[in-house]
């Protein structure tokens, strides 16, 4: 199912005294942050707050909220989490929200054969890596990178590869050019 409102990141501490946040980002990086101009502390419209500044510092985002102005007023934010709303994102093409991808069945694009479902996404640095469950349960894990992943149907719940030879237990005819 598509949410409109996704996880950006949790507020995990305070920086300075003027009520600026610490967030770890759950995106790509901090940068991505920087493109709101509002933020949510629920998946509704009405928690809706407006991002007065967001940098990125290392590995977290520093942001001000608007109506967050000490110390205290962040500390009590510890542990909240933030939402954007998916309308407000600008994503390049080919890249998707993870959320989107949860749950959707993966097609072999030359056969139509189903593998499974998506059901994890792993970080390498290098590129994800996706995690497909069978139906009797067994996991197969696949480079999420453009020789093997044909298209994407988010909305329509599928996702369609060219998978690597042997990945999938047994001898797998690869791209047909």
């Amino acid at each position: 199912m598509i949410k409109q409102y996704l996880e950006v990141g949790k507020i995990v501490g305070t920086h300075g005294i003027r009520g600026e946040v610490r967030v770890e980002p759950w995106c790509d990086s901090p940068e991505f942050l920087k493109q709101f101009k509002s933020l949510y502390y629920s998946q509704e419209p009405s928690g809706k707050v407006r991002v007065l500044s967001c940098r990125p510092h290392g590995n977290i985002a520093i942001v001000l909220l608007d109506g967050v102005a000490s110390v205290e007023d962040a500390a009590a934010l510890r542990g909240r989490m933030l939402y954007m709303d998916r309308n407000d994102a600008h994503l390049s093409k080919g890249d998707y929200f993870i959320s989107d991808l949860m749950d959707c069945a993966v097609y072999d694009s030359n056969t139509g054969r189903l593998y499974g479902t998506l059901t994890d996404v792993s970080k390498t640095g290098a590129n994800d890596v996706w995690h497909i469950t069978d139906e009797s349960g067994t996991e197969y894990l696949i480079p999420a990178i453009p020789p093997v992943i044909d298209r994407v149907e988010a909305a329509e719940g599928k996702i369609y590869i060219f998978p690597i030879k042997g990945l999938f237990g047994e001898e797998e005819i690869c791209r047909e050019d």
